[in-house]
């Protein structure tokens, strides 16, 4: 992207993956005049500082937030209440400001009691990420052809909406939009079960007396690798997600252990035809995934080494 930026100053609360990987393609592609940093961690700050992600780096959110026109919270959903306090007095009035949360309903409860009037607060979740985290974790093309997510509240100023859109097309994401309860409940089945699922799974294969943690680690790459990869995901964040996204969560799990509990009876009483038509349906929906452009048929599932 050429010409001049979107935005002449970005502040991003919070620099771990997602952050990170933020400031790349805002630089690379033209997106931003100059990116201001902030984190709690010196030593993290100081790594982002390292890796030329920005140009200005302060401890003090407010200090961030200062004179920027766009504002993006990358913090753990549960910190975004006391973030927006902090720097609700230094945002300026037109600025956009935004997140990156896994959860919508709870950001906006949060969040919206303390935006300053004249700023547009528009919510926002990229559906994109490894389970790696922190400053190193980040690279530009993160975002390129995944979805993101506005939820933008009633009576929303158009053209900051379309503004915040185009900021996330110049990233390489696809946008959607979708009411924020919507979103919590599509959010719950397609990523916080699963990641829900695959903590559960590891966690009962390392509380196994009967197979050994090494024969786990040894057999792991007939199924049981792909669950540790979502397992390994941040435990801050996916602590804050299943608090802040409770209702839809135990829906979803409720649903789950229903199924779950039918496939049983399956199994023990030898419904080969349930199973059979189960597995068959599934197996179409990998493919759908794949046909849409949201996957690979690669062997590794297009996830090199550094991924």
């Amino acid at each position: 992207m050429t010409g001049t930026p979107l935005f002449e100053r970005m502040a991003l609360i919070g620099i771990g993956l997602i952050g990170s990987s933020l400031a790349q393609a805002a630089r690379e592609r033209g997106l931003v005049g100059e990116i201001a940093i902030s984190t709690r961690s010196p030593e993290t700050l100081r790594r982002a500082e390292e890796l030329n992600l920005g140009d200005i780096y302060c401890l003090d959110a407010a200090v961030a937030v200062e004179d920027a026109d766009l504002v993006i919270l990358c913090v753990p959903v549960g910190a975004n209440e006391a973030v927006a306090k902090w720097i609700a007095p230094a945002l300026k009035k037109g600025a956009i400001l935004t997140d990156v949360g896994s959860t919508k309903g709870s950001v906006m409860e949060q969040v919206n009691p303390h935006v300053p009037d004249g700023v547009h607060f528009i919510p926002g979740h990229p559906i994109a990420g490894t389970e790696q985290s922190g400053p190193d974790a980040g690279f530009a093309s993160l975002f390129d052809q995944r979805w993101c997510i506005l939820t933008p509240p009633a009576g929303v100023n158009e053209q900051a909406l379309e503004k915040l859109a185009a900021f996330w097309r110049g990233c390489g994401s696809d946008v959607d939009q979708m009411d924020a309860k919507h979103h919590d409940l599509v959010l719950a089945i397609v990523s916080h079960l699963p990641h829900l699922i695959a903590y559960n799974i590891v966690g009962t294969a390392d509380d196994l007396e009967t197979v050994t943690k090494s024969e786990v680690i040894k057999y792991s790459a007939s199924g049981f690798r792909d669950f540790t990869r979502l397992a390994a995901s941040d435990p801050t964040m996916w602590r804050d997600v299943c608090l802040n996204n409770r209702d839809a969560i135990l829906e979803m799990l409720s649903r789950f252990s229903e199924d779950l509990s039918a496939m049983q009876r399956a199994i023990r009483w030898g419904d080969g035809e349930m199973l059979f038509d189960l597995f068959t349906r599934t197996r179409g929906i990998r493919r759908s995934i794949i046909e849409a452009g949201q996957e690979t048929d690669a062997p590794d599932f297009g996830r090199h080494a550094k991924d």
